[in-house]
């Protein structure tokens, strides 16, 4: 059977792991060594620990909360929540107590399943506040089970249990396409998270244009390293499903920060990230290159600009440019490519917007990136770009048994069995969102001549002057943090008669800075280092239009990240809360 044919994701994961046995699926440090579980034990935990929610009291339709770092028990508990007839709901590992409140009252549901102390800290206690919430699953020994108010079990004695296994497969066969595998919350750029109610046609329909997509590379064979947060779609999808669906085995890396690392452990040969890594990936290699300097650069250099011009038109190179590009390309590409593991077939790019000038300059050192696009809403792949068929500016061509349409206000319109069957508990929502069958995206695109899809904006986002202009914020910041003095920007404009901007200096370049300058202390208001900055922008306003060009900045006096909630857990910047802390300050700039 393949994703289009599977009745269910159970069912999918069975086969393949009876067609698979003992060979290896699931990799993950253990004593400091990779170390594997086999298809065979994997299924043979999941159909155990299906029985044991099931001696538990979990009946058909139950929620349960899924709170764990990415991990080999975070595939086993999420396929075994769906065995035993339940809805899986996965949720950060960033959630504050208030976060995890939110989606267990919201959610309704009956028990969670979490991996550790660190994370059952803010996890108890909001299940203890939440009424209906009756049991905890500790996978690794919880020191701290609460209060007693919940029932506690371990991950060792719930899938001990075998009164109940034995026909979890059987049982899995009678669950349908339509019925819910899943409630994801999204990420919450703009408010509350709302919980998205996925089927497992929904995922399978994903799975299938995946594979469409990649055929090419080959299918048997690969090789996935997870590190994306498991609890959001893509990775969902892109880095659990899609992997089973072809039998591909799925190292779980340790963390962004070992990442490098990792990847020569592991080897992918296909990697999922968004563009905030592969932004943070391009500034370190370059800085590395830099600092180097002499022949190395040069040569470093020299394969980005021939890699691009062969990309744009090969047949503009001169025999005297082959013989450089084909010399460079083992001197230079075939290092990179080993930094990588030696064998990677695809990057893929996803969860935002990709600038064109990181994805050039990985494929130009001989990387193919795959730019694709979706939403929570869509399962989450709608489009993406094929291999031997990369635009780089566009998301690629709309995925198998999907149809896509531009509405006259030209926002992006999806239809298929991708789509959610909704938005939990919310009906006017839902309405807002799909409307005669047709998800209505919140983004702006076109198609070109070729049939590939071109992101111009995201609807709500689209910054409408004072001079009644339409402009794309993203487009604007994703050209200021190109420069090697920017680490992260956001700017601000609504209805005014030019842009502001908010700036994070780069850690790197701003340590360097402080040092020769011999600065100490608060930086914010520094009016050398504003200096600094402000010519920079400078720079980047020469290449933007009239209406792009930022006028005025100010300093962030810290990053954005997850910890004080201007990022998603995704990396994507949470617009509404950098105004709550930075708005009156950047209005100011208007005075």
């Amino acid at each position: 059977m393949t994703a289009e044919t599977w009745p269910n994701l159970v069912t999918m994961f069975f086969d393949q792991a009876a067609a698979k046995g003992d060979t290896p699926f699931l990799w993950a440090k253990i004593d400091e060594t990779y170390q594997d579980f086999s298809w065979s034990q994997a299924a043979r935990t999941v159909e155990a620990l299906a029985g044991g929610l099931k001696a538990a009291g979990i009946k058909g339709g139950d929620r349960i909360v899924l709170v764990s770092e990415n991990r080999p028990e975070w595939l086993m508990a999420d396929m075994a929540i769906m065995a035993a007839g339940g809805i899986s709901v996965p949720a950060y590992t960033t959630n504050t107590t208030a976060d995890h409140i939110h989606i267990l009252s919201d959610s309704g549901a009956i028990g969670v399943i979490v991996s550790n102390d660190r994370l059952a800290k803010s996890l108890i206690p909001a299940a203890e506040q939440v009424e209906g919430a009756k049991f905890i699953i500790g996978i690794d020994s919880l020191s701290d089970t609460g209060t007693g108010s919940l029932q506690s079990h371990t991950w060792a004695a719930t899938t001990g249990s075998e009164d109940k296994a034995s026909t979890i497969r059987e049982q899995a066969q009678s669950l349908k396409r339509t019925d819910t595998a899943c409630i994801i919350y999204t990420s919450g750029t703009g408010g509350a998270p709302k919980g998205v109610l996925l089927s497992h046609g929904a995922i399978l329909h994903n799975c299938t244009g995946a594979a469409d997509a990649i055929e090419t590379l080959g299918l048997d064979g690969n090789v996935f390293l997870s590190f994306l947060p498991l609890s959001h779609s893509y990775e969902h999808m892109a880095g659990q499903f899609f992997p089973v669906s072809i039998g591909a085995e799925i190292y779980y890396a340790e963390g962004v920060e070992t990442l490098s690392t990792n990847m020569l452990e592991a080897r992918p040969t296909i990697m999922t990230a968004v563009p905030r890594l592969y932004e943070m990936m391009h500034g370190r290699i370059l800085a590395g290159v830099q600092k180097a300097g002499g022949l190395k650069e040069k040569m470093f250099m020299g394969a980005v600009a021939l890699g691009t011009k062969r990309f744009n038109d090969a047949a503009s190179l001169s025999i005297c440019d082959r013989i450089k590009d084909a010399v460079l390309d083992k001197l230079v590409r075939n290092k990179v490519r080993d930094r990588f593991g030696g064998r990677l077939k695809a990057l893929v790019s996803g969860g935002a917007p990709l600038n064109p000038d990181i994805g050039m300059f990985f494929t130009a050192l001989g990387l193919t990136i795959l730019q694709g696009y979706g939403q929570t809403e869509s399962a989450p792949l709608i489009s993406v770009n094929r291999p031997g068929n990369v635009k780089m500016e566009t998301v690629g061509p709309i995925i198998k048994n999907t149809e896509v349409k531009i509405a006259d206000d030209g926002e992006i319109l999806a239809r298929g069995e991708l789509l959610m069957q909704g938005y939990w508990g919310n009906e006017d929502a839902t309405k807002d969102t799909i409307i005669n069958g047709w998800l209505h995206t919140g983004d702006i695109g076109e198609f070109g001549a070729d049939g590939h899809l071109k992101i111009t904006d995201r609807k709500k986002d689209i910054i409408v002057n004072s001079g009644g202009d339409n402009l794309s914020p993203q487009r604007v910041e994703g050209i200021l943090c190109l420069e090697p003095e920017i680490g992260q920007a956001m700017v601000y404009g609504d209805k005014r008669p030019h842009l502001v901007g908010l700036i994070v200096a780069d850690e790197g370049w701003l340590k360097s800075w402080v040092r020769e300058n011999k600065k100490q202390g608060d930086l914010t208001e520094d009016e050398d280092l504003l200096k600094e900055l402000r010519s920079v922008v400078s720079r980047v306003n020469a290449k933007l239009s009239n209406i792009e060009k930022v006028r005025h900045i100010i300093l962030a006096g810290e990053s954005f990240t997850i910890d004080n909630e201007q990022m998603t857990p995704t990396m994507k910047t949470r617009r509404h809360k950098i105004k709550e802390v930075y708005g009156d300050a950047l209005e100011d700039l208007y005075v």
